[in-house]
């Protein structure tokens, strides 16, 4: 058998625990949200400083929702290139066809 011939279909999926992670930023982020606006319309600083660093929105990360992969994230989808290439290739996303010219 050619083992250098064999197709490996990898998995792309993140581990549980960074997922989890990254939800629980999410809940925290529009826990304290209001919160935040109204101490940074104030200047208070001393007080936002005070607040969980979770709960700021620059610390989220966006992932792939099917696979929780972080990098080749597409906004559009929601989805990483892998998952989306994927995706396209059985012709589960409508309207999206492979490009040939």
């Amino acid at each position: 058998m050619d083992f250098h011939l064999q197709i490996v279909k990898t998995n792309h999926m993140a581990r549980e625990s960074l997922k989890a992670r990254e939800r629980k930023r999410e809940r925290l982020v529009a826990k304290f949200a209001a919160k935040r606006t109204l101490l940074k319309k104030a200047g208070d600083y001393l007080a936002l400083d005070k607040l969980p660093k979770n709960a700021s929105p620059v610390r989220l990360h966006n992932r792939c929702k099917l696979t929780g992969r972080p990098k080749g994230y597409m906004r559009k989808f929601g989805i990483s290139r892998v998952t989306f290439r994927e995706m396209a290739n059985d012709g589960k996303i409508p309207g999206i066809t492979k490009a040939s010219w």
